[in-house]
């Protein structure tokens, strides 16, 4: 394994998880760990299902060899105060909506120079709890940058923290979180992203299916199971509408905004 150099500000992110993790008690089980390379760029495409997927697909992938993931964000957490600096120190990489060039080649850059990359190719969090459609992003980065996509699921990481509804304190205490690390997928440089990309999503499903029927804890009528597998989670139908009424709000909201010379 490559001696790499040290980062003491993600170190100590790092062992502030660890200790997070370690104080909820979580029941950490993991599988295919041995996909992720220890040496050399690759995409982690995860699934994201919950708010806390990054810290604990670190946890994981640290744990097993001290490798550590670069994660694309948006520009909006870079322009937060401590947060943005915190980001910054650990070469996670911003990205603007408005000028999403630049967050790609410095995501190729940094593939290139043999970083994990960490994306969430659903763009948003699946309230479903299912796999969504997914972006090309994934696919496209690992074409140019010639390495593999390693398909990534977690599963009862969003009953710590997700979207849509609020999880009591003591309910985060004990909770087992799967993971399950896919073998590689390789991408040609003129292969169809729409093709690798669906191929990527058939697995990450495929991968939580699994989770779901090993997961040690019966969820008929819990919030965090999917609806067809017995939860009371929306279903993809209900989530999606949700999603579409929630950007139009926002939409509405910010064309109600006074523009900067303070008119409407």
């Amino acid at each position: 394994m490559t001696r790499r150099p040290s980062e003491p500000i993600y170190s100590t992110a790092i062992a502030a998880g660890r200790g997070l993790f370690g104080f909820w008690g979580l029941k950490r089980r993991v599988s295919g760990i041995e996909h992720v390379p220890t040496n050399g760029g690759a995409v982690l495409a995860m699934t994201h299902f919950g708010y806390f997927e990054f810290a604990l697909v670190e946890w994981a992938t640290w744990l097993a060899n001290r490798r550590r993931i670069r994660f694309m964000a948006k520009q909006g957490a870079f322009d937060t105060p401590v947060v943005g600096w915190l980001l910054r120190s650990m070469k996670h990489i911003s990205v603007d909506m408005k000028a999403g060039a630049a967050a790609y080649a410095n995501a190729v850059d940094a593939l290139r120079r043999g970083e994990l990359l960490g994306v969430f190719p659903e763009a948003g969090v699946s309230a479903s709890f299912t796999v969504r459609e997914l972006k090309t992003g994934a696919a496209r980065l690992a074409a140019e940058a010639g390495v593999p996509i390693i398909p990534v699921a977690v599963w009862g990481g969003h009953r710590l923290f997700t979207k849509g509804h609020r999880v009591r304190f003591f309910e985060r205490f004990g909770v087992p979180v799967s993971f399950a690390f896919g073998a590689p997928i390789e991408v040609a440089p003129d292969e169809d992203p729409r093709s690798v990309t669906e191929r990527l999503r058939s697995t990450m499903q495929g991968l939580v299916d699994r989770l779901q029927a090993e997961y040690p804890v019966d969820g008929t009528g819990a919030w965090w199971q999917p609806r067809a597998l017995g939860g009371t989670a929306p279903t993809p139908e209900e989530a999606a509408a949700a999603d579409a009424a929630r950007d139009a709000a926002r939409a509405a909201a910010r064309a109600a905004r006074p523009d900067d010379a303070g008119h409407r």
